[in-house]
């Protein structure tokens, strides 16, 4: 007989039972905190890494925009390549080079090739968020993939950053830099390990590759990977202060721009910009970046006040671990309700307990500590975790809906989203911060005069301290008025943080005023069409 033989059925999925949910959950979880890992780790220890390398604060955040710089634009090279190539040599040659750059992680001793190394780890990492995702779908059946399998495949990336700070304290007794290490290495040959021995269902093979992706993947790693370098750096560096930060800015947004001239004119392009202009991708776009502004909250908002009221990782240890309850009470409980149906109602629980528990946090002091933002950071925490899976598992649905040729797109979206997405948040909100703490510290400067007495003799006071090593009295004046200086920096930063929570509870009250009229305007639209097919 001649012709071209039928397409197999996909072989039907196995049941659910507690033993697979166990070893394919696990499996997924591995992925995801691998990779979230990977980077937090990092940002969590800066100090040390700077005690490690003898580095400045700014030569060592290169280490973490190294790695965001990469991650990028890999999940949408590697993304295709999967699909080319099938997904386990995808996954095995991934795992493959990051076990291998972990292990050059513990013989570099420089700083510019630990920058190197992380901009590699970036980049071979990526396959670990999809790999979570897959795992977890894989036990499910069709009709919950996208819903329970979407919400609990995203966890392990997600309460990576709880985690990074609570084990941290441990890994740095082991040796600074080195113990950190030594943790994602074990990562690595773990997830190694289980992608060798634990096979799942690959997806379906398709040649996605041609010419014109010669020209627009270089463009799309280059421009992007500048803007990513621009966020990550430029609050350090300070945006209008370093000239290379505009050429970065000018040379990722030409190369930008140079893309989407190329893609718009491409007939299989990379990123089909005409379907994510639609109404649909672009509010799944903006969905993903309010959620990682959001997260950035939590890192650059609650810890950041903390870490400059001199509290470390190990103090803070009860805070975490609520975030770590909240945020995996977030993801489980969501799983179960998580339909499209079900969406904007989940949207607007999701903002309302941001909105109040920002709000909450915006009233702290310098005598606010840890235990008092329990309550306000669980709701944060578990608002954000909700957020997440009803909006991928949503827009993952229309984009199988609009056809397979969508989901390069679509993880172009969604990827971008979460990496620029955090860098984002986290650069506005630290700039915010900045800004107001130099506004705040002229206002409190401004009222501080030697000729009012209660100032005079707090300075008195504070110099009073240092009587028994000093014995020249304008030494100890001179001792108080740094520590007057000190604490007023000090106060004006509290106000500064309490402004950001300010800030983040009134973008999300300012979004759920706009899903609560959307979906007003969506309802009486839907009762005019009732009534007027009543009527006829």
């Amino acid at each position: 007989m001649s012709g071209t033989a039928a397409p197999a059925a996909p072989a039907p999925t196995p049941p659910l039972t507690a033993g697979r949910l166990a070893v394919y959950g696990l499996a997924s979880l591995t992925f995801g905190l691998t990779q979230g890992l990977g980077n937090n780790l990092v940002a969590a220890n800066l100090q040390a890494v700077q005690a490690s390398f003898g580095a400045t604060a700014n030569e060592a955040a290169w280490l973490t925009a190294a790695y965001a710089s990469t991650s990028i634009t890999a999940s949408i090279l590697l993304f295709k390549l999967r699909t080319q190539f099938g997904l386990r040599l995808f996954a095995k040659l991934g795992l493959g080079l990051f076990l291998l750059v972990s292990l050059a992680h513990l013989v570099a001793n420089d700083l510019r090739s630990a920058v190197v190394l992380r901009a590699v780890a970036g980049f071979a990492s990526a396959p670990l968020n999809t790999l979570a995702i897959l795992y977890m779908i894989e036990i499910f059946p069709p009709s919950r993939k996208l819903t329970v399998g979407i919400a609990l495949g995203l966890i392990g990336a997600q309460i990576a950053v709880p985690i990074a700070r609570l084990v941290s304290p441990g890994l740095l007794e082991i040796g600074l830099w080195d113990g950190l290490l030594l943790l994602e290495l074990a990562l690595a040959c773990l997830s190694l390990a289980i992608v060798l021995v634990l096979p799942i269902t690959p997806p379906p093979r398709a040649k996605v590759f041609d010419r014109v992706d010669a020209v627009s993947l270089p463009l799309l790693t280059v421009g992007l990977g500048l803007v990513a370098v621009v966020l990550g750096l430029g609050r350090g560096y300070w945006w209008l202060e370093a000239g290379w930060l505009g050429a970065c800015l000018a040379g990722g947004l030409a190369c930008l721009t140079l893309l989407v001239a190329v893609e718009l004119n491409r007939e299989r392009p990379l990123v089909n910009l005409h379907w994510l202009s639609s109404s649909d991708m672009l509010l799944f776009g903006g969905s993903m970046f309010f959620a990682r502004f959001i997260l950035s909250e939590q890192t650059t908002g609650a810890i950041g006040f903390f870490q400059n009221l001199g509290l470390l990782n190990e103090h803070m240890r009860g805070l975490f671990l609520v975030i770590l309850a909240a945020t995996l009470a977030g993801f489980i409980g969501v799983a179960f309700v998580n339909r499209p149906e079900n969406r904007p109602a989940i949207h607007a629980v999701a903002l309302a307990m941001i909105a109040v528990g920002a709000w909450m946090e915006s009233r702290g002091t310098s005598l606010t500590r840890p235990h008092d933002v329990y309550l306000p950071q669980a709701l944060v925490a578990f608002g954000g975790a909700i957020f997440l899976p009803a909006a991928t598992g949503w827009s993952f649905a229309h984009t199988l809906r609009s056809g397979v040729n969508y989901l390069t797109s679509f993880f172009a979206v969604f990827l971008a989203s979460q990496n620029l997405g955090g860098l984002l948040g986290a650069a506005a909100l630290g700039t915010l911060v900045t800004v107001r703490e130099k506004f705040h510290s002229s206002q409190i400067v401004e009222s501080l005069t030697l000729a009012d007495p209660l100032v005079a003799q707090r300075i008195a006071q504070y110099g009073a301290a240092y009587s028994r090593v000093l014995g020249d009295p304008a030494l100890r004046a001179a001792e108080g008025n740094l520590t007057l200086a000190g604490v007023a920096t000090r106060e004006a930063y509290v106000l500064a943080y309490n402004d950001l929570f300010l800030t983040v509870s009134a973008v999300s009250a300012f979004c759920l005023a706009v899903l609560l009229i959307h979906q007003l305007a969506a309802w009486l639209g839907r009762r005019a069409a009732q009534d007027s097919g009543t009527a006829a």
